[in-house]
């Protein structure tokens, strides 16, 4: 079972599939690499972000932050774990 993924402000949830188990992370097991709708909704960007096209945000933060992304069969996939790195190395850079 797979549930929807709702991009509005007001209500955010993850697509999980077949997974009810959550790892280290805290985040659901099978989920090691994101794609960009649910990179999107880990980041957070409905809440932090006024752009109407979330595509356009995570576009600049991959050009201009090096945001940590690989290429699998033509798709872009985000590793969870570069993501949280990633984030740990800017928040250490902009304090």
């Amino acid at each position: 079972m797979t549930t929807a993924i709702e991009l509005s402000k007001n209500h955010l949830c993850i697509p999980v599939k077949h997974a009810t188990t959550y790892g280290d992370d805290n985040f659901p097991l099978g989920l090691e690499l994101l794609t960009e709708e649910e990179l999107v909704l880990f980041l957070r960007i409905p809440h932090v972000s006024n752009s109407k096209n979330y595509h356009n945000v995570i576009e600049n933060l991959k050009r201009m932050h090096g945001l940590p992304r690989i290429h699998i069969c033509g798709k872009t996939l985000y590793p969870i774990k570069g993501i949280q790195k990633w984030i740990e190395e800017k928040t250490l850079h902009e304090k």
